[in-house]
């Protein structure tokens, strides 16, 4: 009589948010990104079509990116005022992952072709709050699994200041971004 063999259970694919050794290579990937961006830009001329082009998408980008970035926060408030349920705010909060970060990548990729000027410090203030905000997504991205482990259990201190503090640093570095952006437009 032969023993049935069980099947053996399909390795589950590693994703972004498994580890922190994983955000940590998706946040090495991100600089290296960054870099490549700043290299285009001091590379690559654009003729006057291909800037109004790349404005259009940065714009478009920004419009995708931030807007993902804003109903979040909607969602958190919604929580944090108990107008709605963890698992639910933690739910909308998940899907709105790809938004942020197609917006992202697009005013990365579009901003590379916009002629930006790397000796103003008001450029190299924004690479900074660009480099902040993408580090401060990538670990976002690990609160809310924690959080969703945690749930329906109401997350401790530690982690409400912890979503508290990325939500903040995330309000800044759009903010800052948006202000920078605008006034390099006026010159």
């Amino acid at each position: 009589m032969s023993v049935p063999q069980l099947p053996h259970p399909q390795p589950r694919p590693l994703r972004l948010y498994d580890s922190w050794w994983t955000v940590t290579a998706g946040a090495l990937l991100a600089c290296a990104g960054l870099a490549g961006c700043l290299w285009v830009s001091l590379h690559v001329r654009t003729d006057q079509v291909l800037h109004t082009g790349a404005l259009f998408v940065h714009l478009a980008s920004l419009v995708l990116g931030f807007g993902a970035v804003l109903a979040a926060d909607w969602f958190g408030l919604l929580w944090i005022t108990r107008r709605l349920g963890l698992a639910e705010a933690l739910g909308a909060v998940g899907r709105l992952h790809a938004p942020v970060w197609a917006g992202l990548a697009g005013l990365l990729v579009s901003g590379a072709f916009l002629h930006p000027d790397p000796a103003s410090p008001l450029t190299r203030t924004k690479l900074v709050l660009i480099l902040v905000l993408t580090l401060n997504g990538l670990q976002a991205g690990v609160l809310t699994r924690r959080l969703a482990q945690r749930s329906p259990a109401p997350p401790g201190r530690r982690m409400a200041v912890w979503g508290a503090s990325t939500a903040l640093v995330s309000q800044v570095c759009w903010w800052g971004a948006v202000v920078i952006g605008f006034a390099n437009a006026q010159h």
